[in-house]
């Protein structure tokens, strides 16, 4: 019945009739990505599934980060569609998925979208941080943040979030920015790199030669 259901929804996500039977999630994602991990979690949140599902997408990102072969199949174009179906299914049966995770694969093969896989994950990710009341935060700095850095910030973010919120900070490094910092916060974004400033600089003075 789950897998029906599952099936079923996914396939005819773009119809009206079916989004208006879905299960609302606490964040909208958009794209062909958010809309597989909105099906997902519709199906599994009326199955009572959203932990068993969660547990799965993470050993399937974990298959895609630590398996080439696991990789190259999912993203290897020359595979027939239904090919792919039946060794997703099998690949579900002999690593115990659960039914809504096994149908999920099925349909992206069906469909040509084992592509997006990766991106599907992390959709049902952001879609299950929201159901728990964390706002996904990312910060990009030229330099790493030590761990008061990092506690200070975590505490100036926490400001912009409701009191039954928390924040979830994810901290990258990426050295072209120079130097301050590029904020994500939900669907609000800063950029307040130095190499944005450089740029706006350079720009004004191009438009004055």
């Amino acid at each position: 019945m789950a897998s029906s259901k599952l099936g079923l929804i996914v396939r005819n996500f773009s119809s009206s009739s079916s989004l208006n039977q879905m299960v609302k999630p606490p964040i909208q994602i958009f794209g062909t990505e958010g809309r597989y991990a909105t099906a997902l979690y519709s199906a599994a949140t009326k199955q009572k599934a959203l932990p068993a599902v969660e547990k799965d997408l993470t050993k399937l990102q974990d298959a895609l980060k630590n398996e080439p072969k696991f990789k190259e199949f999912v993203l290897n174009p020359i595979i027939e569609r239904n090919v792919k179906a039946d060794i997703v299914k099998a690949i579900s049966k002999d690593i115990s998925l659960a039914p809504q995770s096994s149908i999920l694969l099925q349909v992206l093969a069906e469909n040509g979208h084992m592509k997006n896989l990766g991106g599907v994950i992390n959709a049902f990710k952001t879609i299950m941080a929201a159901h728990r009341g964390e706002v996904t935060c990312e910060v990009v700095t030229a330099k790493a943040l030590d761990a008061s850095q990092k506690s200070k910030l975590e505490g100036v973010l926490k400001s912009f979030v409701k009191p039954n919120e928390t924040i979830h900070l994810t901290a990258k490094v990426d050295p072209s920015i120079i130097g301050g910092m590029i904020v994500s916060i939900g669907d609000r974004y800063a950029d307040m790199s130095v190499a944005r400033k450089l740029k706006k600089y350079t720009d004004l003075i191009s438009a004055t030669v």
